[in-house]
């Protein structure tokens, strides 16, 4: 049996993946955390209140730095969804035995993280109940939007994305919706999971018209996702400002977003691992693995920064050098350097088995990523207006209590529906694991 594999039988899988849901048993801790979330999604809504109230002038932008947290924590959010689906759909195409146990969470983290990142661009555009004008609608006056606008760019990637995303996590669930409902024992659940199974039979036409759907699916997915980090790195690279108009901003990014979402899937598989009990599905050696995936990530954008940084000299812009100069011994140098730490330094420790095997080091070290890569954001959104090309406009850019409060309830928001979400949906690929168990077995 392969060690991605439990070592289990299938009534025993599914009933360890249905047991939270046909017979919940909220627990202190399960209350404890849903109560301190849904207090942060109360935040973010005093957040969002305020700032339809008051304008986008409650934030720490300026002349300079018009863009600030919003669009930073848009990319992080983005980075994050991104990072699911590509798991997920890679995975599938590549045949891997370990993404069965991990790719439902992972899926569902894309669905909330997208849905979370899509607030950011709209709260941002100072009115936002008109960002329908963002849409090519046929109205009356015969306008229609900027199509050289990031804006523009974001709507449709964030739209299209999760449309995709939703469709590809159904997709996916549709069996595990019908072991639920054949399951159940009252007639609520049985009407919900009947509902929601469309009406799966387990039959061979159902299977096969499922494999190849859900495969082409996949096939469709992994150029989504590159497509739609791309177009977020040409936000940047689109621009005339130093240390921005780089080629290798649109696979740098994707590698970033596929960088902190496998990061965040290390957290949330600890997390479900330990409070569903599901250690049986849930194997140090899917964390072995999604340590080497973080440890190809680390390397990938310390080559980032490093062309960076070389391009910046061999191209003997001054704009560009004194840039680099700036993010080390400039305002934001210590934020820069505590970047590289995590981001670069640290996830090396993924060379040695002994940090990938250990749950609490890759627990505290996908956390330090995380934080990295957040910072990342905010340094590439404050960083370039803050030393641009012209010095009547360099100004320095600090969040205020009400950036960091809208951060903090967007946390709580997507923690709340991770919650919600263990509570209502198998969060185990269930029909896929006990799959890949019997192709082990067949001789």
């Amino acid at each position: 049996m392969s060690r991605y594999l439990p070592d289990l039988a299938p009534a025993a899988i599914t009933d360890a993946v249905a047991a939270p849901l046909l017979e919940p048993h909220f627990g202190r801790g399960w209350w404890t955390g849903f109560l301190i979330s849904l207090a942060l999604t109360g935040v973010m809504v005093v957040s969002i209140v305020w700032l339809l109230w008051q304008g986008v002038g409650i934030w720490g932008v300026n002349t300079a730095n018009v863009w600030g947290f919003a669009l930073a924590n848009y990319v992080w959010w983005i980075g994050i969804g991104n990072a699911g689906t590509l798991i997920s759909a890679m995975l599938l195409l590549t045949r891997q035995r370990w993404r069965a146990s991990v790719s439902r969470f992972a899926e569902a983290m894309t669905l909330f993280a997208a849905a979370i990142a899509g607030l950011f661009p709209i709260l941002h555009l100072g009115r936002p109940w008109l960002f329908y004008w963002l849409v090519p609608y046929p109205d009356t006056m015969g306008v229609y939007p900027q199509w050289r606008s990031p804006l523009v760019w974001d709507f449709f990637a964030i739209a299209s994305y999760l449309l995709f995303s939703l469709m590809f996590w159904y997709t996916g669930a549709l069996p595990d919706f019908a072991t639920m409902r054949d399951r159940a024992r009252t007639r609520g659940r049985q009407v919900v999971f009947g509902l929601l199974a469309m009406g799966w039979r387990n039959s061979a036409r159902h299977w096969k018209i499922y494999q190849s759907y859900y495969t082409a699916m996949a096939a469709l997915g992994v150029p989504l996702v590159v497509s739609v980090h791309s177009v977020v790195g040409l936000d940047f690279a689109a621009g005339l400002m130093p240390g921005w108009q780089e080629t290798i901003f649109p696979p740098y990014f994707v590698v970033g977003a596929m960088y902190s979402g496998f990061a965040m899937v290390v957290l949330l598989a600890a997390a479900i691992r330990r409070a569903l009990g599901l250690q049986a599905l849930i194997t140090r050696a899917h964390f072995d693995v999604m340590g080497k995936v973080l440890l190809f990530g680390a390397l990938v954008l310390s080559l980032s920064y490093a062309s960076e940084w070389f391009f910046a000299w061999y191209a003997q812009e001054k704009a560009d050098i004194y840039l680099v100069w700036w993010e080390f011994f400039g305002t934001y140098g210590p934020i820069y350097i505590a970047m590289l730490v995590c981001n670069c330094l640290i996830p090396q420790l993924f060379w040695f088995p002994l940090f990938r095997r250990s749950l609490p080091w890759i627990v505290g070290i996908s956390i330090l990523i995380n934080v990295g890569m957040w910072l990342e954001r905010i340094l590439i959104v404050a960083v370039t207006p803050a030393r641009g090309h012209l010095p009547a406009q360099w100004s320095i850019f600090w969040p205020t209590i009400w950036d960091w409060l809208l951060l903090a309830g967007s946390l709580g928001f997507f923690s709340l529906l991770f919650f919600l979400f263990v509570r209502l949906v198998p969060v185990a690929s269930m029909h896929e694991v006990k799959a890949r168990i019997h192709q082990e077995a067949a001789p």
